[in-house]
């Protein structure tokens, strides 16, 4: 796929004209990464904006005892690197290749002189920000009042939704229970748990080597 129809799917950049675009994918170095590569670390320098053109990333955090906690997982269209970009601070998360991926990278330089030709890109940004702070409070208020059950069924509503929002039976992205576990918040024990409790529900059904949510309303049940 060519860098203007990259950019075009994602929202940050849908609502530029062609010229726009073909500017913009001007600027753009295309990079390609196997899975478990770090592309930066929290504490690195922002130095460009990522869009992922195919593949998945996770952005995640680390403890000192170097528990990863995933703080979401993207996908084609998606775009992550921009908080450090803008204020010029250091990374506050790492980002780390889940699948093998093509990306491109925008330097930094060149995507601030960009926005300020293109204002309304930078409001575009601006929502994007909002929504991925709204993200992160949702985090804390689940870690803080929610079970295992419910933030589970969060997390695999998000995820299904992400990787086929118009198909009613809706796939997980391929996630082994560690990582699945990561995302809680959990052991593996856990998820095992309650994904085979799931199963057994009919909530949760293997089709493929892939999980499909096959009853999305009883997993918003449990979150309400």
């Amino acid at each position: 796929m060519s860098s203007p129809a990259v950019f075009r799917r994602s929202p940050l950049f849908a609502q530029l004209t062609e010229g726009q675009l073909v500017r913009l994918a001007g600027l753009a170095v295309p990079r390609r990464y196997g899975k478990d590569h770090v592309i930066f670390q929290e504490g690195d320098a922002g130095t460009a904006l990522y869009v992922i053109v195919e593949g998945r990333v996770r952005i995640a955090r680390s403890s000192a005892d170097g528990r990863e906690r995933t703080i979401i997982l993207l996908g084609p269209g998606d775009f992550f690197g921009e908080l450090a970009l803008l204020d010029g601070g250091a990374r506050s998360e790492d980002a780390i290749v889940h699948e093998d991926s093509e990306l491109l990278l925008v330097p930094r330089e060149e995507f601030l002189a960009f926005l300020l030709e293109q204002p309304q890109v930078a409001m575009s940004l601006l929502v994007a920000l909002s929504q991925r702070l709204r993200r992160t409070s949702q985090l804390v208020n689940d870690a803080a009042f929610f079970d295992v059950r419910a933030r589970l069924a969060r997390i695999l509503l998000e995820l299904a939704q992400a990787e086929d929002p118009e198909n009613p039976d809706r796939v997980v992205p391929r996630l082994t229970q560690a990582e699945l576990a990561a995302m809680v918040g959990v052991t593996r024990e856990s998820i095992n748990k309650w994904m085979r409790f799931y199963e057994r529900r009919g909530t949760l059904a293997r089709r493929g080597g892939r999980w499909v949510v096959v009853d999305p309303q009883r997993l918003l049940d449990d979150i309400r």
